[in-house]
């Protein structure tokens, strides 16, 4: 009977084994869908630059994978989470597309996280923010790279509060990522002993954020939390500058803002402002190394959003290669069983939850005299180690993981 059974099992091993082998690569090709912010707020964040990395990751993998070609191809969805939704769909059942990166927006993340799951195809938020995309709303082959609305709370508000920042109001994003971070903000000032004095939300975008400036002001909190992003950041903390709120006592803080709205607001205006981020292309001579090939391609240094795109391309590719097959559950099973390591994100993990762990960086904005160049825009204030800055999986409450 033992014998029986033991080739019972082989015998099912190894029809699991040609199964697998027999699915091969799909369609004779392998085709991955940056699906990202090609004419709106985020624009800058991701967008053009976004497929630029891709291209890059493409690229610097050989162009082929399995022996078959990669096909990339891109799309706007305009920050509409029903449009990204219709055009993930129409991309894996027309297209054949085997992953999609990039997604900027949290509302569309979450939409498209939900085709991906349905229809068993890998999906990459390297731009969309919030942290329920590896919570409840996990999915066995959805992917969030180099950050998230967690990871954010948990890196710059204790050192604000550390240095006597202990009183906040909170000007937040009116859509999924802005209530995420406000969320997840006020916890961590609660738990530090701080104490969130007041918020409001306003409308996404928004190009006129005086009314809700104004309030913060008149809050009277030390620390004004800008929880959004890209444009709007850019547009809050220019039009702080002109109420004089930072040079009335109050300090203003980016919970999230990338390279590209530092270097659109100017270090005159942004001198001082702590910002947390998971890359940066002057850390080490491996960001560097490829920034310099980035900005060849682009004319500009990456954003965070930017080389995750990279990373999350070139680790996918990885694994299609590893397991012979771009089937999107065998992909993503291999993904997570192996480290990430590139020259973006160094000595990373991935939770069962989808989670990509690795260290993030509290930044501080340069003031002009220090900086040596255009884009020489951050000095490292602290490295906060991955299993501190990024939720606990098995506290996620993503069912995965139990």
């Amino acid at each position: 009977m033992f014998k029986k059974a033991l080739l019972a099992g082989v015998a099912a091993s190894a029809m699991l084994a040609g199964s697998a082998m027999a699915a091969g690569i799909s369609g004779d090709k392998v085709v991955i869908g940056v699906l990202t912010d090609l004419s709106g707020v985020y624009a800058d964040v991701a967008g053009k630059g976004s497929v630029a990395a891709a291209e890059m990751a493409v690229a610097d993998f050989g162009g082929t994978v399995a022996g078959k070609p990669i096909e990339l191809i891109s799309a706007d969805h305009q920050n509409k989470a029903d449009i990204g939704a219709n055009i993930a769909r129409e991309w894996v059942d027309a297209k054949g597309v085997d992953m999609m990166i990039d997604m900027t927006n949290s509302a569309v993340g979450l939409a498209v996280q939900g085709v991906g799951a349905e229809k068993g195809v890998v999906t990459i938020n390297t731009g969309a923010a919030s942290v329920r995309l590896t919570q409840k709303e996990c999915s066995a082959t959805g992917f969030h790279w180099i950050y998230d609305t967690y990871a954010l709370a948990h890196v710059t508000p204790p050192t604000v509060i550390a240095n006597g920042g202990d009183s906040w109001f909170l000007l937040t994003a009116d859509y999924a990522f802005g209530h995420s971070l406000e969320a997840d903000a006020t916890s961590v000032i609660t738990e530090m002993g701080g104490k969130v004095v007041g918020s409001v939300r306003h409308p996404f975008p928004s190009a006129d954020l005086s009314s809700f400036l104004l309030q913060a002001q008149s809050s009277g909190a030390k620390v004004i939390g800008l929880a959004n992003a890209g444009q709007d950041t850019i547009n809050s903390v220019k039009q702080a500058a002109e109420f004089g709120i930072v040079a009335g006592g109050q300090k203003l803080v980016a919970l999230l803002a990338f390279l590209s709205d530092i270097h659109s607001i100017g270090l005159d205006l942004g001198q001082g402002l702590n910002v947390t981020t998971g890359f940066y292309w002057d850390l080490d001579d491996q960001t560097r190394a490829f920034s310099k090939k980035f900005f060849d391609k682009f004319g500009k240094e990456p954003t965070m959003v930017q080389a995750a795109v990279y990373s999350g391309v070139l680790h996918y590719l990885k694994a299609v290669k590893d397991s012979g097959t771009d089937d999107g559950k065998t992909v993503a099973a291999k993904m997570k069983a192996t480290p990430v390591q590139d020259d973006v994100i160094h000595n990373g993990k991935i939770g069962a939850n989808g989670s990509v762990i690795h260290d993030m960086y509290l930044m501080e904005v340069k003031k002009p005299s220090e900086s040596k160049g255009e884009w020489d825009l951050y000095k490292v204030v602290k490295t906060v180690p991955g299993d501190q800055a990024f939720q606990d999986p098995a506290k996620s409450g993503c069912p995965l993981v139990q």
